[in-house]
């Protein structure tokens, strides 16, 4: 039901490709058969405040051309807006499913690279990730130019590359923005945010009621307050008031990029 106070649809929320989990395997069999490199990204509260206090990662996130829900708050968004959100698909538990879907028993196919957070746990979560196949890793700590000639060095032709980046927003999307524009073969670009970090257990995940009622960011901000505190305990009143404001200010446009537009 449409939010009768709202002028437009927020284009963030505009841009989500939401699903059911009835939906994920046509989505997944989609990617495979695309013929060029696609970004696939996540929105959730913290992305959509870096969003809307600065105009280039806004413009970066319209520029991934899947960009899935990941959290309660861009659920409340998504109603707000009088959008269904569908399913909630974070990156921590989706991100492997579609990886293993993809790659299977064809790893001939495929190569995987992982980039971001920093060693020991680089290599350790990128080898759980990947389920012990060969991969090439680089630091997240470089810059853009850095890791496209990693790919460009490391790049197998007539092998689908896959990338997986876990720098953090808005880094990530900006610096697979730049490998997709260098790339002339189909790829596949992943914005996984912290997941080599949760996946090598140098951060434990939330016990499972609170993943299931939405309450992951709160059991995070118990584990990390130093780092997360101000993510959350200010960026919740944030972003609530960004989602007021945009609701009543009607749809905003981000240079030539419409909020639907999802191919490259």
């Amino acid at each position: 039901m449409k939010n009768p106070l709202a002028r437009g649809l927020d284009p963030l929320i505009g841009k989500l490709e939401l699903l059911d989990e009835a939906e994920t395997g046509a989505f997944l069999s989609d990617l495979k058969e695309r013929e060029s490199s696609v970004i696939l990204g996540f929105l959730n509260q913290h992305g959509y405040n870096l969003a809307q206090g600065n105009p280039t990662v806004l413009k970066s996130f319209m520029q991934v051309n899947y960009l899935l829900r990941d959290g309660i708050g861009i659920k409340m968004a998504c109603l707000f807006n009088g959008v269904d959100p569908k399913a909630n698909l974070n990156g921590s538990d989706f991100i492997p499913e579609l990886i293993e879907e993809l790659v299977g028993n064809s790893e001939d196919r495929y190569e995987l690279f992982a980039m971001g957070t920093r060693e020991p746990w680089l290599s350790e979560g990128a080898r759980k990730l990947f389920g012990g196949r060969q991969f090439h890793a680089i630091d997240g700590f470089r810059q853009a130019e850095d890791y496209l000639r990693f790919y460009q060095a490391n790049h197998c032709q007539g092998r689908t590359p896959i990338i997986l980046m876990a720098m953090g927003m808005p880094k990530q999307e900006q610096v697979a923005i730049h490998l997709q524009q260098a790339m002339d073969c189909r790829g596949l670009l992943i914005c996984g945010g912290a997941i080599l970090d949760f996946a090598a257990e140098r951060f434990p995940r939330a016990p499972f009621l609170f993943r299931k009622f939405g309450l992951e960011w709160a059991f995070r901000m118990f584990i990390e307050p130093r780092r997360l505190f101000k993510r959350y305990a200010v960026g919740i009143p944030l972003f609530f008031f960004y989602l007021l404001r945009n609701a009543f200010s009607g749809t905003r446009r981000v240079g030539d990029w419409n909020a639907l537009k999802r191919e490259p």
